[in-house]
This record gives C-alpha cells, structure tokens and sequence, in this order.
C-alpha cells in the first residue's frame, strides 16, 4: 500500500472562496443557503440554492470580501470556454498546493504531485440552460 500525505487544503463553497473564512464561518454557524436571484426561478417550488458566493453579486457575494473572483484564476476570455465548477477546482487546487508549502522545481516533482478534488452537481447549470434550448 502507498502512503499518500495531505498537506494542504483548498475549499470553494456557498460559504466562501477559501479555506479559512468557510472554516470560520461554518463554525459560526452560518449558512451558504441563499435566494436564487441571478436566473428566473418563479415557475419552480425551490428558490433557495447552495451558490458560491461571486464578486458580480451572483450567489449573494457582491458585497463579500471572500466572495469567488474567477478572475483571480484565468482571463475573462478563458472563463468564457469553461463552466464554473472548473473554475472553482482550479483555485481550489491552487489553494491547497499553496496551503502545503509545495514547490516543485522539475518535472518529477510536478508529475509527483497530486490534488484530490470533489464537486457537487458540477455542470448543473450548463445541464439546465441545454434542456431549456431542447423545448
């Protein structure tokens, strides 16, 4: 059996874009629940969603120093090709390596280094906005 080492973390969730304010605030009891209010959700019976909190307002995070900032990880132009649970993998895999203190300086070690990421319902929004184009 292979020992693997965890040495650093990096979380993006509805509670916020790294690792210590959604540690903080989910010891503080708080909830990433919010009123979905960036697509037209009137003809169904939920209107609250888990959504990461984003810098544009989406998710509630306008006015939330640690609301997603998408373009702290890739240009506008980028985004543009990719879907947001993408975008939420990359920073938080680039905050875990950072989180670990790793550095790898050849090829080995970058081949040698490994980042676990789990995602829920990822894709969901692409998923809806197809169906509605096949009605």
């Amino acid at each position: 059996m292979r020992r693997v080492v965890i040495t650093g973390i990096g979380l993006v969730t509805p509670l916020a874009a790294n690792r210590e304010a959604t540690w903080e605030r989910l010891l503080a009891g708080k909830s990433g629940a919010n009123r979905i209010e960036h697509i037209d959700v009137s003809d169904l019976p939920a209107r609250v969603a888990c959504i990461v909190p984003r810098v544009d307002g989406r998710g509630g995070g306008a006015d939330d120093p640690h609301a997603f900032d998408p373009d702290k990880v890739m240009s506008a132009k980028e985004q543009r090709r990719i879907e947001d649970f993408i975008l939420f993998a990359i920073a938080a895999a680039d905050e875990a390596v950072a989180d670990s203190g790793w550095k790898p300086e050849d090829d080995d070690a970058r081949n040698r280094t490994g980042v676990l990421i789990g995602s829920g319902i990822g894709g969901i929004e692409a998923i809806g906005n197809n169906a509605l184009i096949l009605e």
